[in-house]
């Protein structure tokens, strides 16, 4: 075998171990509810069930009251645009943990969006449960692919991708979405760009806006931070 060859297959081998490692660990049992539970006084305030790996309570000990979650009755906190979100994690339902799986319940009043953002570690699926939304994601050739969704209907967005959604309807909207990741992480687009640090200087080149229009928003997106015009 030329040493070529032996390169090009090490590298294949690379990049199908890094897509393996990109996904949720397959389980090893049926279940493992985080013994202690995430929310338990003993637990460090960092540390999750998303993101952490904690020993199993023993199976004889579970209970159904582990696996049933009812915190998504009615919508969570309204923002001041209308928006709510409860996400569903294995920090809030321990039944989840090791599943690779996780879920959202998104309320909108008329008019309210949720605005640009991605997961980069899960794909997503939202189902439109009541009013219309106009929904989409734009592909990394910058291409939309978006309308408008009734009740009822179901919608997917690939992991890692830009999407978005907006009530068009008279009447609330809600969707329930499930991601296949029970960490699928979410970055949201203006919050990431105006409300990270970025140099000041390369958001004007970027975006062709003056120095006062960085820190307008800048204090729109990160009300905490210090910026100067």
């Amino acid at each position: 075998m030329s040493p070529k060859t032996t390169i090009v297959l090490l590298l294949q081998g690379l990049s199908l171990f890094s897509l393996v490692l990109a996904s949720d660990p397959d389980p090893v049992q049926d279940f493992c509810i985080p013994n202690p539970p995430p929310t338990s006084p003993t637990t460090p305030k960092h540390v999750t069930a998303a993101t952490t790996i904690h020993p199993c309570k023993d199976a004889a000990e579970a209970t159904a009251g582990d696996f049933v979650f009812s915190g998504m009755k009615t919508p969570g906190n309204f923002s001041e645009t209308g928006f709510a979100s409860i996400p569903v994690n294995p920090t809030t339902f321990p039944g989840l943990n090791t599943m690779g799986m996780s879920f959202v319940r998104a309320d909108f009043k008329p008019g309210a969006i949720n605005p640009p953002h991605f997961h980069p570690r899960a794909t997503e699926i939202a189902h439109v449960v009541e009013g219309r939304l106009y929904a989409g994601f734009v592909d990394s050739n910058n291409k939309v692919f978006a309308r408008v969704l009734e009740k009822g209907e179901v919608m997917v967005f690939p992991r890692g991708l830009m999407h978005f959604q907006m009530n068009v309807g008279e009447v609330p909207a809600t969707i329930f979405g499930s991601f296949n990741s029970q960490n699928p992480g979410s970055q949201r687009i203006p919050a990431a760009v105006f409300g990270s640090g970025i140099d000041n200087s390369l958001l004007e080149k970027a975006f062709g806006l003056s120095s006062k229009e960085i820190v307008m928003m800048r204090r729109k997106f990160d009300p905490k931070a210090t910026v100067k015009p």
